[in-house]
């Protein structure tokens, strides 16, 4: 019988051991499980708090870090003042960095006196100017425009007129964007307007599309249906050539939000106002290939 009791003693035992052991797997698996999700989910609110700081950048470092803390606030915390910092990598000041820091509580880990851990979380984003633009519209700006000649960079949010006056015989302005010569028809041209050119476009010369074709009705009701919106114009510098072989030598790119629009044979004016955007394109890497125009790309970096 005390052999029995021997045994049935060593059992208990054991039996406590494991369940000891097997709480500890819990814990492991279910707090572990849920410091990763809160790590995780840190990690998001810094990348999208990163994101929307950089938005702000071009019009400076404090404006920034507030659109930062102010996202971070709306989704979860975690971030402080003192967590933000900017580099420099192509133009001074060009990107932020968000750094974060949450206490995750635990459940079964207070058994073994863990009651909280802290989870960290940090995220850069870039807000680059661009060599190459996407959804571009054919209407082109030249850069003596007075508003364009303020410094460091153009005059936003003031309301100005863009005259689509003639450059040179048979060009009003507007490009023929798809590297071809001899212009394009008002349908596409008023598809440009509505929904910008297909491809990256690069710096370069670019052919006009000879005729006053603003004065036809679709391009008149593409740009009736883009009032109140942004475009994003090409900025020419030089021009050279006439009619079929003029070409615009295009330098930068620029926002504009258009108010209204009118046309009347060879007459053509759009009225707005240029604008800061954040706009879809290949970053510029050498600030000396393009002005800055308030155009910016933003992107998550490493």
């Amino acid at each position: 019988m005390s052999g029995l009791r021997r045994s049935s003693g060593q059992a208990t035992v054991l039996s406590v051991l494991f369940l000891t052991v097997l709480m500890g797997m819990v814990a492991a698996v279910l707090d572990v499980g849920a410091w990763f999700r809160a790590d995780r989910a840190l990690q998001t609110t810094v990348d999208a708090a990163a994101l929307a700081g950089a938005q702000e950048l071009s019009t400076g470092t404090a404006p920034a870090g507030s659109r930062a803390l102010e996202y971070s606030a709306k989704n979860g915390g975690g971030i402080s003042a003192a967590n933000i910092s900017f580099e420099t990598k192509f133009r001074p000041n060009d990107t932020i960095v968000v750094q974060g820091t949450r206490s995750a509580s635990g459940v079964f880990s207070k058994l073994f006196g863990i009651n909280s851990v802290d989870v960290h979380g940090k995220s850069k984003a870039r807000a680059a100017t661009i060599s190459s633009a996407k959804y571009v519209a054919p209407i082109a700006v030249d850069i003596k425009h007075p508003l364009l000649q303020c410094k460091p960079q153009p005059c936003f949010e003031e309301a100005t007129t863009l005259d689509l006056q003639k450059v040179g015989p048979g060009a009003f302005r507007l490009l023929n964007l798809d590297d071809t010569k001899g212009g394009t028809g008002p349908s596409t041209l008023a598809d440009w307007i509505l929904n910008g050119y297909q491809g990256y476009l690069p710096l370069d010369w670019y052919f006009s599309d000879p005729g006053a074709k603003f004065n036809s009705s679709q391009v008149k009701s593409a740009m009736n249906a883009r009032l109140g919106s942004e475009l994003l114009f090409p900025i020419y510098d030089l021009i050279t050539g006439s009619g079929a072989n003029l070409e615009y030598h295009v330098i930068g790119w620029v926002g504009f939000v258009v108010t209204s629009f009118a046309a009347n044979g060879n007459t053509g004016t759009v009225d707005g106002y240029f604008k800061r955007v954040i706009w879809d394109g290949i970053e510029s890497t050498d600030v000396d290939e393009t002005p800055d125009l308030g155009v910016r790309k933003v992107t998550l970096v490493e």
